[in-house]
């Protein structure tokens, strides 16, 4: 057997994503032990003082730094992830590329389509490999759904249910980070969690072909922060506006004919991470839901009226789920999703082509969040 080779590997910006982008390069090799690669944490950077310097010493990146062009001018690192604030994803990520390192980039990829396309293109042009961070496609349960779909187990998808809410903004004192202002954080829910809703409907249910939306600013003013505090943070500074949506509601007609309603908020009082789908078929339905991560939820069968649910649990034939646990019923957590995420990376580099969610992916979310944008601005509906 070949021996596997080394890749040196920077993480650009170290809060909470960068944190779990750090140890999936650290984890990966103990649930795919054959990847043909081994990542190496070569570099950090993150411009708050002192940051860098102390995931270096947490992690165990031989070096730091607080300018992230430091690491795109590295000879000894051939991938970079990127987990910046959204508007800085554009220059980070055309500068990595064109740099001809390898990309994983946090979603939206930008505050908007023309960044994300940007980046799409100087990767195209570079001709490197690229991994996008729509997670929750990996869950196994997630793929098994996506079998069942496709091998027509529910009939033909006739309408489905996707909603993304979180309470992480939900208190009024919630610091105003970047994320709340128009030029740092873009669409804001839309790009936030309205990019992971677009996302898994597309990767269930195929191609947008049309939407109309509505959004809303729910807490229209919030205390600003010093330093980097996070958006989960509280803070009690001088009250500053909010500038961008905290609830989007949008209908889908799908390519297939399908119909949806998607909704996000992350102002979404008594609601914790509850990020899932329904999707309803002509002979059946399914439905999973994150907080139950392994567990999907199954109508099948030929009775149509009182056909109940029954709970499938996701197994070693379902997407990943044997890298990780031996069988049913033992559950994954966040962070593993991420691992698959770095493995699928990994192997793009290695083999050359996709492997995962890639910056295509992320164009494609990135163009119905605009034409969500567009229809709150007309009124109407727009095609894709």
């Amino acid at each position: 057997m070949t021996a596997p080779d080394p890749i040196g590997v920077g993480v650009v910006g170290f809060g909470w994503m960068g944190e779990v982008h750090a140890r999936s390069y650290q984890r990966v090799r103990h649930h795919y032990p054959h990847l043909p690669l081994i990542p190496t944490l070569v570099s950090v950077a993150d411009p708050a003082p002192g940051r860098a310097s102390a995931a270096a010493a947490q992690y165990g990146f031989a070096g730091s730094s607080e300018d992230w062009r430091e690491l795109v001018a590295d000879e000894r690192i051939g991938a970079i992830s990127v987990t910046a604030p959204n508007f800085l994803h554009r220059e980070i990520g055309e500068a990595v590329v064109r740099a001809g390192k390898h990309l994983w980039i946090e979603k939206p990829v930008g505050v908007g389509a023309a960044d994300t396309r940007a980046v799409f293109e100087a990767a195209e042009a570079a001709g490197v490999q690229s991994t996008v961070g729509f997670n929750y496609r990996a869950a196994p349960a997630v793929a098994h759904a996506r079998e069942l779909i496709a091998s027509g187990a529910i009939g033909t998808v006739t309408n489905a249910r996707i909603r993304f809410f979180s309470d992480y903004a939900a208190h009024p004192d919630g610091g105003l980070s970047w994320r709340f202002t128009r030029e740092a954080g873009g669409n804001g829910v839309l790009g936030d969690l309205g990019s992971h809703a677009v996302d898994l409907g597309r990767y269930l249910l195929g191609p947008i072909a049309a939407l109309v939306a509505d959004t809303s600013v729910i807490i229209p003013a919030r205390p600003t922060v010093t330093g980097a505090g996070s958006h989960f943070s509280r803070a009690d500074g001088p009250p500053g506006d909010v500038e961008n949506e905290d609830y989007l509601s949008a209908l889908l007609r799908f390519s297939s004919g399908a119909r949806a309603v998607l909704e996000a908020s992350r102002v979404a009082v008594g609601e914790q991470n509850t990020y899932g789908v329904e999707i309803h078929g002509t002979t059946g339905a399914l439905s999973w839901d994150l907080r139950r991560m392994g567990e999907l939820r199954v109508s099948t069968g030929a009775d149509y009226q009182d056909q109940s649910y029954r709970t499938v649990y996701a197994t070693g034939g379902h997407g990943d789920l044997r890298a990780f646990q031996p069988g049913a019923g033992i559950p994954m957590g966040y962070d593993d999703l991420k691992v698959i995420e770095a493995a699928g990376f990994l192997t793009s580099i290695a083999t050359g082509k996709p492997h995962g969610p890639t910056l295509a992916d992320a164009v494609a979310a990135a163009d119905a969040l605009d034409a969500m944008s567009e229809s709150v601005r007309t009124g109407k509906w727009v095609s894709l």
